[in-house]
């Protein structure tokens, strides 16, 4: 697939951004999610398909995985909508773990209820995600609204709402015992690279940053549930995520500002 972001590069520089992109969005995202293989290292295990010395197993598998599923992203983006089976593939790819476990499945929803304590203010408070069986329901309004702005045209501000809205209220449902957040970041991003935009990679220095603005969030509105399907609402927090999203959409501009100085320069030795 061809994105318009690349059009303007020859055809070495736009695989090479490509390549730049899915190894810079991999490594944030892991990053963030306690992965310390470094920027370099992900590049290496990502571009050579080598194990780095003292580093687990588990973290090559982490990023191997992520950027398999970039892939598949991209492959999405060729679909009318997207599906459960779509989802569970993703999933799948980003949780690439050799040890199965009837209670922590890969490539379906969550089977036990999961939360997590938050710090906020200096206090820990504990979030309990929607249950288990309100993930089918949920998900099904979630995919509504995925599949609403798959077949949208949008400007670059208003597929940084999508993206936002996207972002927030999957690992608000948390339908998964593992991989949301990586997942969310993923998907989140349909709707900028649908309509010819950068993805969005979160800056892995801004992860305390980042994991304060959901959590607050998330503790500011009431649990979604079958009875209680809003998982969007745009309040104080949400806006301080929506603005925190926009300034991290600055990364990939960044990273495409040096391909375009180089065909620039390029283009001037060819006159």
């Amino acid at each position: 697939m061809t994105f318009k972001f690349v059009e303007n590069l020859d055809p070495d520089l736009r695989s090479a951004l490509l390549s730049r992109l899915r190894v810079e969005w991999t490594h944030s995202s892991a990053s963030i999610e306690g992965n310390s293989l470094t920027l370099g290292e992900t590049n290496f295990v990502i571009e050579e398909g080598l194990t780095i010395g003292g580093k687990p197993l588990r973290e090559h598998n982490e990023v191997i995985g992520h950027a398999r599923a970039i892939n598949l992203v991209y492959e999405l983006l060729q679909k009318e909508s997207i599906t459960k089976e779509d989802l569970f593939t993703l999933h799948s790819a980003v949780q690439n773990e050799a040890v199965i476990d009837i209670f922590r499945p890969v490539g379906e929803y969550k089977k036990e209820i999961n939360g997590r304590n938050f710090t906020i203010d200096g206090k820990l408070k504990y979030f309990e995600y929607p249950h288990p069986n309100a993930v089918e329901f949920l998900m099904g309004a979630w995919f509504g609204l995925l599949n609403e702005y798959q077949k949208t045209a949008l400007s670059l501000k208003d597929a940084l709402r999508c993206y936002t809205k996207l972002h927030i209220s999957f690992v608000t449902i948390h339908p998964f015992f593992d991989g949301n957040g990586r997942l969310a970041r993923l998907l989140a991003n349909i709707p900028l690279l649908k309509n010819g935009f950068l993805p969005l990679m979160v800056d892995s220095t801004k992860r305390k940053e980042y994991l304060e603005l959901l959590f607050a969030y998330q503790i500011s509105i009431e649990m979604p549930s079958i009875n209680n399907g809003a998982f969007i609402i745009e309040n104080e927090q949400y806006s301080a995520l929506e603005a925190f999203f926009k300034e991290q959409y600055k990364n990939s501009l960044e990273i495409l500002a040096e391909f375009e100085a180089m065909q620039k320069n390029r283009n001037g030795f060819a006159k």
